[in-house]
């Protein structure tokens, strides 16, 4: 591909496009990092345990998302995806408004299980808008701007989100979170214009969908290997990653006696604020070392978790020592593990979803996006935080508070398994040299 026409991906329409993916991803994805800040008041005010938390913020999602996921990655590969996201950003909007005038537990597990309907078309027709706005050598870069907005929010969805909670309670932390979703709808529906279909792609948009049902769409999908082993260590990260998310500002209210405003403010600042330059770093280095061998798609993820997994430990098992105090808010020591942590952690999303995009064709490649999507759910989010509230609670007889800890500990089996599956992946036909 030439200069000139690489060029052409970097005007202001892709920018413009890509700025509102990434706020209208944040946006969505805010309302599953503040659950990790309400599991305590929730749990207080319907008297649930940590298991019932955990489904909650979870399984009760991540079940009804897996149904929905694989529908909505097929609408998005035969319409306007724009057209979808905005739809389902307005809907989405609308029942986080129902979350917070909950007025029993299961009525929140049944608004929640509403959120995900509309979320589940979010990240399959995101991410196949971007395939069309960006070539394969710029794209890394351009799905860690997108896929590190949920760093940001973050930040904003732990840090200020734990403010507005701890004085206005956990429901106005719901109300919060829909408005923004609800503005960006409007954007999408008005002002933003579908790009063409396989732009960047070797045949262009010329290659038509064939007429699979959802099933045969699936099964063809994962009789491509590579596709296959790539989607399993997304899984396998996500499990991992998305409990830690979930469980760790109980983790530092717990172990190291934070109250829930400090807790919420470290856990987003410091996890988000190092994932975001962290991810965005790993995009940008894996653009400029592919040129030279595609097979860093893979190592980038490889070396990231390597590390991460190693501070990871460090993080966990790092014993009860106040650094240093902001104000009034004690900083353990162990922070400083945790953020070496986050800006590793993530180096596995750009590059993976950038290879996802190039094991595929343009046809497919929301309901690939969208497969991918239902399997690291129902593990993050889903599973995740279910196993580590489950386990804390069988480990809660003897070790107290200290079980969270344990069962966080036992959680990173699964990164463990993921960079021994990398290593096989780098066998793959795209790699085998």
């Amino acid at each position: 591909m030439s200069n000139a026409a690489v060029t052409r991906s970097l005007g202001w329409r892709a920018h413009g496009l890509l700025s509102v993916l990434v706020f209208a991803y944040a946006g969505f994805f805010i309302g599953r990092q503040i659950m990790s800040i309400m599991i305590e008041p929730i749990k207080q005010e319907f008297g649930a345990s940590d298991t019932a938390m955990g489904l909650i913020s979870g399984l009760a999602f991540a079940a009804v998302y897996a149904l929905m996921g694989l529908p909505a990655g097929r609408l998005a590969d035969r319409g306007s995806r724009v057209r979808l996201l905005a739809f389902a950003g307005l809907l989405w909007g609308l029942s986080t408004l129902l979350c917070g005038l909950a007025t029993s537990f299961w009525l929140l597990v049944a608004a929640r299980m509403l959120v995900a309907v509309f979320e589940a078309p979010v990240t399959p027709a995101s991410l196949s808008l971007i395939a069309d706005l960006y070539p394969v050598q710029q794209r890394s870069l351009a799905i860690s701007f997108f896929t590190g907005a949920p760093t940001v929010s973050a930040m904003l969805g732990l840090g200020v989100g734990a403010w507005v909670i701890d004085i206005w309670g956990w429901r106005s932390g719901f109300y919060l979170i829909a408005s923004p979703v609800l503005l960006v709808s409007v954007v999408l529906g008005l002002l933003v214009r579908e790009p063409r279909r396989g732009y960047w792609d070797a045949n262009g948009s010329s290659v038509h969908a064939p007429r699979h049902n959802l099933r045969q769409a699936a099964a063809h999908l994962f009789s491509n290997r590579p596709y296959r082993l790539t989607v399993l260590i997304c899984t396998l990260f996500s499990f991992s990653g998305f409990a830690f998310a979930m469980w760790n500002t109980s983790f530092l209210i717990r172990s190291h006696g934070l109250s829930l405003q400090h807790a919420g403010i470290l856990a987003g600042v410091v996890v988000g604020g190092t994932a975001t330059v962290g991810g965005l770093f790993s995009g940008w280095l894996t653009d400029r070392l592919v040129v030279v061998d595609r097979r860093w798609l893979v190592w980038v993820p490889l070396i990231g978790q390597s590390i991460a997994l190693a501070f990871m430990l460090s993080y966990l098992m790092w014993p009860v020592q106040t650094a240093f105090h902001i104000g009034s808010m004690p900083v353990p020591t162990t922070m400083f593990w945790c953020a070496l942590m986050g800006f590793f952690t993530v180096w596995w999303v750009a590059p993976l979803f950038n290879l996802l995009t190039q094991l595929v064709d343009s046809w497919e490649r929301a309901t690939a996006v969208a497969l991918q999507t239902i399997c690291t759910t129902v593990a993050g989010v889903g599973l995740g935080p279910l196993f580590i509230g489950a386990l804390s609670d069988m480990l809660a007889p003897f070790s107290g508070d200290e079980s969270l800890r344990q069962a966080m500990l036992l959680a990173n089996v699964s990164l463990f398994v993921a960079l021994l599956l990398l290593l096989r992946l780098l066998r793959q036909p795209p790699f085998r040299q």
